[in-house]
């Protein structure tokens, strides 16, 4: 019988990466081209890790589910993850909480999507051996995931490492001197 190929699991949190892109970098709400491909996302999942990539992808829909942007994730390999609950409730947050906790129990390697701090934990109990990383905007990671990076976690900034986005985005990042292009900003 043939061994079960490892797996990567993505587990993407829409409303940060969206909140961030949209509150932070944009000022704005993004227009659809200058929102992530994620369809890119998982396919650096799989050329990173060399395996099979599983995209999960967390959204709130209390009363509301956005059909074409759930057949929209459908059509590029994901499984949406529509969402309700309490007035409050943090559901997106509590659904990926869970399958952090129950992805410990199994021989997978996990991209979590997010920027928010309310994983860390999870994201730290991962880091068993298995290949655990976190992608989001760097500027806007939270901190504490930066001592974990000593245990093995790897961090991917969605715009540089994965190349999610059609267009350049209007941030501002520390460069490297060998990234530095003068022609980026005449």
């Amino acid at each position: 019988m043939a061994e079960e190929q490892r797996t990567t699991y993505v587990l993407v949190d829409g409303e940060n990466i969206d909140a961030t892109l949209g509150t932070s970098i944009l000022g704005r709400r993004p227009r659809p081209e200058e929102r992530p491909r994620w369809e890119r996302l998982l396919q650096f999942a799989r050329d990173r890790w060399d395996q099979p990539a599983s995209g999960l992808f967390f959204l709130a829909a209390n009363n509301d589910l956005p059909m074409p942007f759930v057949q929209a994730l459908l059509a590029v390999g994901y499984r949406p993850i529509p969402l309700s609950g309490g007035a409050g409730q943090k559901v997106v947050d509590i659904a990926i909480q869970r399958t952090l906790e129950e992805l410990g129990r199994r021989e997978a390697d996990v991209l979590l999507v997010s920027n928010d701090g309310d994983f860390v934990e999870q994201v730290g109990d991962l880091l068993d051996g298995r290949r655990v990383g976190v992608a989001g905007f760097v500027e806007f990671r939270n901190s504490a995931f930066g001592p974990l990076t000593e245990q093995g976690l790897e961090i991917f900034d969605l715009e540089y490492d994965v190349r999610a986005f059609n267009e350049r985005l209007p941030r501002v990042r520390i460069i490297p001197i060998e990234e530095f292009d003068p022609t980026q900003f005449l």
